[in-house]
């Protein structure tokens, strides 16, 4: 049967939302509660403030407590394998609440339920899971939920190429920093990776749609803006007239008011001079590039299906070192791919030594079904890979502490997010090269801009005062 026009289908979301809303104002004498929670990514956190506006709109409010909660919906992650095993082991602790409270409901979304394996599973070993619903089945969550609530069975709904979808009410966590994807999905098929097989193909945004998005979010005080996209450097693939991601954050670093701009993440095959230039050029955007380059070894980076050579990623640092004044960066690294030897791994070690990252992010690698890699051979026994993976993060400690040391005197312009974890009366909030940094100052400072000079460091953090 032919799919119904993309209008077509959000208007009738539209009247569902309505339809909803009027069903549960008669059910309950006060707005019935929601837990919302997204594991894994920032797309995925942008993705919950979808689901969050759509509740909002049918009439939920919002609870963190599953004991008060009338709908549990957790949106999943399926990039690695703890992941997927901590949302089943918070749906299995869901199993008491429900039996005492049948009319609670529960539901599961996201990458993990693109899987058709996954979502197989639910509906066998969880009886009690009442929504299921894939990332391109989101917007559905208005139809799918007043089904449920209407007597119906059990709702699935997976599938689909995804699109984009705009104009899905939004309730974001947080009035200081907001999230703004710019696209969706993958093209690269790192072999490793499960992204582009439950997030669909790449698919930008029309620049004007996000445009407008940054200029609503600026006008509501926000003063961080992070651009979103599994791939933000291939964002444009296909727009007329024909836009690129360096383009892009240009125009939206030079959108009026007080603000910053990050962005993640970039794929080194598609980081250009252009980019690193624009970054240089635009005072606004952040001087920080988090630049995943989860090898240092050519051969890995091949079985990978990387697509570029640690000479390649080596040259692009240098070049932003020598265009950005300050330029900070942070990486992925993923230890025991299969077939990686030692000598890899030292190849690896000798990467992170050179560029000296502010920030890493390793992990071990996690073997997800249905990607090329999980087809190959793994020798190398898991005790070893875990003393490779303690040498990393030891050198990572060492490299960081230097780093955090040498910033104790400078003066740092900090966006001040929230309360400290010092103690009463401490600020806590980032520089412009990502850096957490403490400071004593009064609550009414939080969402300014402030200088502060840095007197004392620590791995995690930096301590200093307002200047």
């Amino acid at each position: 049967m032919e799919q119904q026009p993309l209008a077509q289908r959000l208007a009738l979301q539209r009247e569902y939302m309505e339809k909803t809303s009027q069903l549960l104002s008669r059910r309950y004498e006060h707005p019935p509660l929601a837990l919302v929670h997204s594991f894994g990514c920032q797309q995925n956190q942008s993705d919950g403030e979808k689901l969050r506006g759509m509740l909002a709109a049918m009439g939920y409010g919002f609870t963190d407590r599953p004991e008060q909660a009338d709908l549990v919906l957790y949106n999943t992650c399926a990039v690695r394998e703890n992941a997927e095993d901590r949302v089943l082991g918070n749906v299995g602790a869901l199993k008491p609440l429900k039996k005492q409270r049948p009319e609670m409901l529960i539901g599961l979304c996201g990458c993990m339920m693109q899987q058709e394996q996954m979502a197989e599973r639910i509906r066998k070993s969880y009886p009690y899971v009442d929504l299921v619903f894939g990332t391109h089945a989101l917007y559905q969550l208005p139809e799918l939920l007043f089904r449920r609530l209407s007597g119906e069975k059990r709702q699935f709904r997976g599938g689909g190429e995804g699109e984009i979808i705009e104009g899905l009410p939004l309730c974001r966590e947080g009035r200081i920093k907001g999230n703004l994807p710019i696209m969706y999905g993958c093209d690269n098929f790192c072999s490793y990776c499960i992204v582009p097989y439950v997030r669909g193909r790449e698919r930008s945004r029309r620049p004007g749609d996000i445009l407008a998005e940054a200029r609503q979010l600026v006008a509501e005080g926000y003063k961080e803006i992070t651009l979103l996209g599994q791939n933000v450097n291939s964002y444009g693939k296909g727009l007329e007239p024909p836009v690129n991601f360096a383009q892009l954050l240009c125009q939206v670093a030079q959108l009026p008011g007080e603000f910053v701009v990050r962005f993640m993440t970039s794929h080194p095959k598609d980081c250009t001079r252009e980019l690193i230039d624009t970054i240089a050029q635009c005072e606004k955007i952040c001087n920080h590039i988090h630049l995943p380059v989860q090898s240092g070894s050519d051969r890995i980076l091949k079985r990978m299906n990387r697509r570029y050579t640690v000479e390649h990623y080596l040259e692009l640092i240098a070049y932003a070192r020598q265009q950005i004044p300050g330029v900070t960066f942070s990486s992925d690294i993923i230890v025991g791919f299969p077939g990686e030897t030692y000598e890899d791994f030292l190849g690896t070690l000798e990467l992170v030594r050179r560029v000296r990252y502010s920030t890493l992010y390793t992990f071990l690698y996690s073997r997800r079904s249905g990607t090329p890699a999980a087809q190959l051979e793994d020798p190398v026994p898991s005790e070893e890979k875990s003393r490779w993976f303690q040498q990393l993060l030891d050198a990572e400690s060492s490299i960081r502490d230097q780093l955090q040391q040498a910033q104790v005197g400078r003066v740092e312009r900090v966006l001040a997010e929230g309360p400290g974890r010092t103690g009463e009366g401490w600020l806590c909030g980032r520089n412009f090269s990502n850096d957490i940094v403490e400071f004593p100052g009064s609550p009414a400072l939080v969402g300014q801009f402030l200088d502060v000079r840095i007197e004392r460091a620590q791995n995690w953090a930096l301590f200093g005062s307002l200047v």
